[in-house]
């Protein structure tokens, strides 16, 4: 394969600055595009940006809240100034999910998590979508939704609906802007070791010995690094033909 499948594209990564969104990151650097690092954290996405630089990649950090519209068009606006197009979006941030049985649901941190799990996504999309029709070139998008997207999980009641949504958002946005040869996939990763999953665990206060067979048919966690494979062949040529599907990177969790 070419190592280099990306060469001189320019892509924004949401949620950029840990875990699976700073994997992302750094894997499309090494295949050649030009990366919008993107995150509200911005030591870690300067620090991932830093990372990119140093191994020969071209990348910048773009604060942003994907809550908050003028972020997220302050963003596409960003990457078109210093780099003149947005060919690939991946569309990953996410906060932590929500941790009480639906009866005793808390309205703000139900409002918390729907406005950047879900409108979050829907927002980027809206920039996104826009300034690739305005080109007239295509491209592709890529949000990342979760294992929650297709089963549900107890206590996760915002996080299960958000992430069911933003597969029903990427099912709207590929009907609706397959005639701008612009495709919209989703990815659905599973158990992956991230830091916000090693929180979960310790708040379970469960092991990783034990709670990986639970999650995963090859009895381990994913690594950042396996979804973000994903990603790359979605925003890739490789995939031209793919729209409107979800790739599940979950050790066949969902086939349980």
């Amino acid at each position: 394969m070419n190592t280099k499948i990306l060469q001189d594209k320019v892509a924004i990564v949401t949620g950029a600055g840990m875990g699976m969104g700073a994997a992302t990151a750094r894997l499309f650097a090494e295949a050649g595009a030009r990366v919008v690092v993107a995150d509200v954290n911005e030591s870690a996405g300067r620090q991932i940006v830093e990372e990119i630089v140093a191994a020969g990649g071209e990348a910048f950090f773009q604060r942003a809240n994907v809550s908050v519209a003028a972020d997220v068009e302050a963003l596409v606006a960003a990457a078109v100034s210093r780099y003149g197009r947005l060919d690939v979006a991946v569309n990953n941030a996410a906060v932590t999910p929500d941790a009480k049985p639906l009866a005793e649901m808390d309205e703000a941190d139900f409002d918390r998590v729907i406005a950047v799990d879900l409108k979050g996504v829907a927002l980027c999309l809206k920039y996104e979508l826009a300034q690739m029709i305005r080109q007239g070139q295509g491209g592709s998008i890529i949000n990342i939704g979760s294992v929650s997207s297709f089963r549900p999980q107890p206590t996760n009641g915002a996080y299960v609906a958000a992430k069911h949504g933003v597969i029903g958002l990427t099912k709207v946005a590929a009907l609706e802007n397959g005639g701008h040869n612009i495709r919209v996939n989703a990815v659905a990763p599973g158990a992956i070791d991230t830091p916000m999953l090693r929180g979960a665990l310790d708040a379970m206060k469960v092991s990783e010995a034990e709670y990986a067979p639970t999650r995963s048919l090859l009895n381990r966690f994913g690594a950042p690094t396996e979804v973000a494979q994903a990603s790359l062949w979605l925003a890739s040529d490789l995939s031209s033909y793919v729209t409107g599907s979800t790739i599940h990177v979950d050790a066949g969790y969902a086939n349980r």
